[in-house]
């Protein structure tokens, strides 16, 4: 390919809506364009990255025995009805109707769509196990696309799913997709980390996800070096410090707080610490009134709440329910009700000795609050987030807290889709079973700009060979005939021996062809300038580092092959941070 005919609008200056610097590079260097917000344009240069990923995605799937489908990007309200989901799904579903009416979304998954086009094509054991994939395009109204092509409304995504007969089966597929996954995201040259998961509104039980450490990334993840347990925050466990020692039970006095509301209102009112307060958050779970009561130097953690609750919508309630079931305006709620009111407390409130929470009326509080004997703990859940400095639930070792990006998502779906929308087999008795499902997805977008976030330096990208547009980055610096000839010799060279070259024969300055091949970051560089015309040796340089080395023509393709081979197996071992699970 000759740049000179190819599109290449890369940039000097950095986009000024680009906050990541996955964004600002992939702009710069041409392979995405902005359409309008959280939609992109790929250009060339992009989109030959996005299929060598999907090539390698495509690869280890088919390498695992999945089978590829291809859905429609459409789907029927019909389906996601029969599911349950049609209402659950929530504003981030774009929802449609054609002309006669008829109601449809435009898929942001598609378990459902699978679900239904399986319980079509399987009757027996004998059809089982199976797992169906699909690489498209799925789309999400995000209330606030940001991140470049990390959080869009539009997207491509792998998305696979698992039916077996029995939990053992499930295990099975899901080991050889967690292996499948290992193999992807090394191949793509990532370092990724697996962590423990929530499986959010998908549902299901055991959850993996694999991030990609990076300082934007919107994940938080809870790791421990001493044992390995890796967690996202929205399902990270910590081991609390157990029973405080401490004088014994005070009385229950109440205590007038006018106006003091927040805990940095009342920490600044009794002079203590936060660990000391009960806070207490009135939430609608399913549209019914749930207290959630936890120290006042936790968060809430609303994914806990919420299966703690059972709900499938957990929202906090407005002012005016607040009011109404505990007699008091926000800012004054507490477990001491004497009310009829569903209340689940963390797990560390029983241990709390004379503690501080709201009395139930306008400007008053109790102090020497003490469970058992005023208040009973009916409901007792993990509903709180780790937090930094945090002891590991599993070794009592100090965990801290990483940013990460997820690529890729595997969890135990369950029985949640094949019994709502009634797939059955019969096994080897004759008798009607549900299979059991597995779901697996990856960004590939994501996983595009997870690469850049990787591998960069100060001049541009620095692509793993496996994902690069190119090979070879030929740059011509000769402007005679004869040196032109030469390096267009080369280029004939490079190709006929297999090499996917681009060729920089535009009339430019070295400077602007040396700083476009940095920036676009192809693995390796051959220039051919009035060296060669002297020594007969063309100049060959890794984008990844090292100095330049001078190649003879007769050994030339040989020898950028053997690069080649040596980058490739260096970005296919970057590493991989096992869980502790």
């Amino acid at each position: 390919m000759r740049l000179s005919r190819y599109i290449r609008p890369t940039l000097k200056e950095e986009p000024a809506d680009a906050v990541v610097l996955s964004h600002r590079l992939m702009t710069r260097a041409a392979l995405i364009r902005k359409e309008s917000a959280g939609m992109y344009v790929y250009l060339p240069l992009g989109w030959r990255v996005l299929r060598k990923i999907i090539g390698i995605v495509r690869e280890e799937m088919d390498r695992a025995g999945a089978h590829e489908f291809l859905m429609p990007e459409m789907t029927s309200a019909d389906l996601w009805k029969e599911s349950g989901r049609w209402e659950t799904m929530g504003p981030e579903m774009f929802r449609i109707r054609d002309r006669n009416g008829l109601e449809y979304a435009l898929a942001p998954t598609h378990e459902e769509a699978f679900t239904a086009a399986v319980r079509n094509l399987i009757s027996s054991y004998r059809d089982l196990p199976l797992n169906a994939y699909q690489i498209n395009t799925k789309f999400r109204d995000e209330i606030r696309p940001r991140f470049g092509v990390i959080r869009s409304k539009e997207f491509i995504m792998k998305d696979a799913y698992s039916f077996d007969m029995d939990e053992a089966g499930l295990d099975v597929s899901y080991q050889g997709m967690r292996a499948a996954y290992r193999r992807i995201f090394e191949r793509c040259g990532l370092e990724t980390i697996p962590v423990e998961a929530d499986t959010g509104a998908m549902g299901g039980s055991d959850s993996e996800e694999f991030m990609v450490a990076s300082e934007v990334g919107e994940e938080t993840l809870l790791l421990c070096d001493s044992c390995g347990y890796r967690a996202n925050r929205e399902k990270a466990e910590y081991r609390r410090p157990g029973r405080e020692k401490g004088d014994a039970p005070k009385p229950l006095v109440e205590t007038a707080t006018p106006d003091v509301r927040t805990i940095d209102d009342l920490t600044a009112f009794f002079g203590i610490g936060a660990e000391r307060f009960l806070k207490s958050i009135v939430y609608l779970a399913d549209g019914k009134p749930v207290m959630a009561v936890v120290t006042g130097d936790r968060e809430i953690n609303e994914q806990k709440l919420g299966h703690a609750a059972g709900a499938t919508v957990l929202e906090l309630a407005p002012d005016s329910v607040v009011e109404e079931v505990t007699g008091a305006p926000v800012g004054f709620a507490g477990p001491v009700t004497g009310r009829e009111i569903r209340i689940i407390y963390d797990a560390t409130i029983r241990d709390m000795l004379n503690g501080i929470t709201g009395a139930n009326k306008k400007d008053l509080h109790f102090e020497g609050v003490n469970p058992g004997r005023d208040f009973e703990i009916r409901e007792e859940a993990d509903i709180t987030c780790a937090e930094d400095g945090d002891a590991c639930p599993r070794c009592g070792k100090q965990m801290y807290m990483k940013k990460g990006i997820e690529v890729g998502h595997i969890f135990k779906l369950g029985y949640k889709y094949t019994k709502s929308m009634n797939v059955t087999v019969l096994n080897e008795h004759g008798e009607e079973v549900v299979p059991i499902m597995g779901c697996y997805g990856i960004g590939v977008n994501r996983t595009m700009a997870a690469v850049v976030e990787q591998h960069n330096d100060e001049k541009g990208i620095v692509w793993p060979v496996p994902v690069a547009p190119f090979d070879v980055h030929l740059v011509g610096l000769g402007k005679s005939d004869e040196e032109i000839r030469g390096a267009e010799g080369i280029y004939d060279e490079l190709r006929r021996g297999g090499l996917d070259v681009i060729y920089d024969d535009r009339k430019a300055s070295p400077g602007i062809k040396f700083a476009d091949a940095d920036l676009i970051g192809i693995p390796v560089r051959v220039t051919i300038g009035k060296n060669y015309f002297r020594t007969g040796e063309a100049e060959v340089k890794l984008r990844s580092g090292g100095d330049s080395v001078g190649l003879p023509i007769e050994g030339l393709v040989d020898g950028i092959r053997n690069l080649l081979l040596a980058s490739k197996a260096g970005a296919e071992s970057p590493g991989f941070t096992e869980s502790g699970g």
